[in-house]
């Protein structure tokens, strides 16, 4: 199943393309996904769309060796992806992905078995406000103990990085979920050791079945990973599911599966990717065998 487990990132700074480049490297994915992209008005915001969609059709690709034109990529009403496919890819019993992106960052994770929730967090100052005055507009999604480590973290700098931290933890989570709600997340505390050893509570208790990383991307940006059981999952997220439920040792085996490391891709080598997979057809129009 570790070839399940899946975190590749793309640092889209580094992509400066024309008004031809971006229409052909949109060209490239389905026209129902296009909409998707070009809804956003802010050239900044359609290139992290495109990067985005772009990443989830080159990993389903290369990891599931799904033909590209059998890639269906749906959404939940909660605006989670997922995969809509046919084929059984029995080993992942449950594979599911998660997307993120902000500031110079878009990625994408992986799990063959547990869910998966990915969150990616940009640190930059506020423009209009404080540093205090801006953490304040959140203050009800943190616990007691949470807000006392944020605000007590330092000088305003250390403050908005510490207020970052835990609130990539959490939007993991509740991606992981896909409940696509914030409300309730006073009661998924984190604790931790150095940002390492990460571990929660929900509703004041502990839950073993939940593991999270943090990361450092540099340049203030940072990124959390979250793992869960797949029965975590709301009602209409776990419908998309292939499995909610399995034993003890199934689980296990996908839960204790070792984190990888994030791959840079660049968007030349998606594009790579996904023109090869669309070429991998047979001159009637199906895919080849291999």
């Amino acid at each position: 199943m570790e070839e399940g487990v899946r975190r590749w990132a793309v640092n889209v700074s580094k992509w400066c393309p024309s008004p031809q480049d971006f229409s052909s490297a949109l060209s490239i994915l389905p026209p129902s996904q296009h909409p998707s992209v070009l809804r956003f008005v802010k050239s900044e915001d359609r290139k992290r769309a495109l990067v985005s969609r772009l990443l989830q059709y080159a990993l389903l690709h290369q990891v599931l060796g799904i033909p590209y034109e059998q890639i269906s990529i749906e959404r939940t009403l909660e605006g989670k992806p997922y995969l809509e496919c046919d084929k059984d890819v029995t080993e992942f019993p449950n594979f599911n992905f998660n997307v993120s992106h902000h500031g110079d960052y878009v990625a994408i994770a992986s799990e063959p078995l547990c869910l998966v929730g990915l969150d990616i967090v940009s640190c930059t100052f506020p423009w209009k406000e404080t540093v205090p005055e801006f953490i304040q507009n959140f203050s009800s999604y943190f616990s007691r103990l949470e807000w006392d480590f944020i605000i007590g973290a330092g000088n305003e700098e250390q403050i908005l990085v510490e207020f970052y931290r835990y609130w990539c933890l959490k939007e993991a989570y509740v991606k992981a979920i896909g409940s696509g709600l914030a409300c309730g997340l006073d009661r998924v505390e984190f604790h931790h050791t150095g940002w390492t050893n990460i571990s929660v509570k929900i509703s004041g208790t502990f839950s073993p079945h939940w593991k999270f990383w943090l990361l450092d991307l540099g340049e203030k940006h940072y990124i959390s990973i979250a793992r869960g059981h797949p029965r975590s999952a709301t009602e209409s997220y776990k419908s998309t599911l292939k499995r909610a439920e399995f034993s003890e040792d199934e689980y296990l085996a996908g839960f204790h599966l070792p984190d990888v490391s994030f791959v840079l891709q660049t968007v030349e080598q998606l594009i790579s990717i996904l023109q090869d997979a669309k070429k991998a057809r047979t001159p009637e129009g199906g895919a080849m065998q291999h």
